[in-house]
């Protein structure tokens, strides 16, 4: 995880540090997932990890998942989502985002390129994102951002799935 992601954390949960993850919770396993490595070969989508606050802490959970499709994405965004200029789609909101790339690589089976999509969406309850909203969605865009390019990397993708090292998050750039 990037620098800028972790402080972007801190914007969403209002914490610093966080609860330890399962073992199998790591860009490294979910590669495996994405590519069929792990005995699933037709698993389209699965999850990264959970981030939670520590114990003693307002309760706040995240989810990070990953989504497998062999097409571009069709349609317009609901409206609650910004559009930013990173990867093929990138879409990010006051309780998550998304990032698609396109993946070619060796490391992936099947039709080329993979589109590969990086959510990062708050569990639990639905409640009322507190905060700015602005910085927000640039906080959960720049968490789905720093997995993405992770993943990309972890996958071996041609020019790491189109991401750069930093997120864009002006939407005004597409």
């Amino acid at each position: 995880m990037t620098a800028g992601a972790a402080q972007a954390l801190e914007v969403i949960t209002g914490a610093s540090r966080f609860e330890a993850s399962a073992e199998k919770s790591t860009i490294a396993h979910a590669a495996q997932e994405l590519s069929g490595d792990s005995g699933a070969p037709d698993t389209v989508d699965g999850e990264v990890c959970r981030i939670y606050t520590p114990v003693g802490a307002p309760e706040v959970e995240l989810r990070i998942t990953w989504l497998r499709s062999d097409g571009t994405p069709v349609g317009d965004p609901a409206p609650k989502f910004t559009v930013l200029p990173m990867g093929e789609r990138a879409l990010t909101a006051t309780d998550g985002a998304v990032i698609r790339f396109a993946c070619r690589s060796g490391k992936l089976t099947g039709s080329a390129p993979a589109y590969v999509d990086i959510g990062v969406e708050r569990g639990g309850m639905p409640a009322e994102p507190e905060g700015d909203p602005d910085e927000l969605k640039d906080a959960y865009a720049t968490v789905a951002h720093s997995f993405s390019l992770a993943m990309a990397k972890e996958k071996g993708c041609e020019n790491d799935g189109g991401l750069e090292p930093r997120p864009s998050l002006d939407p005004a750039s597409r």
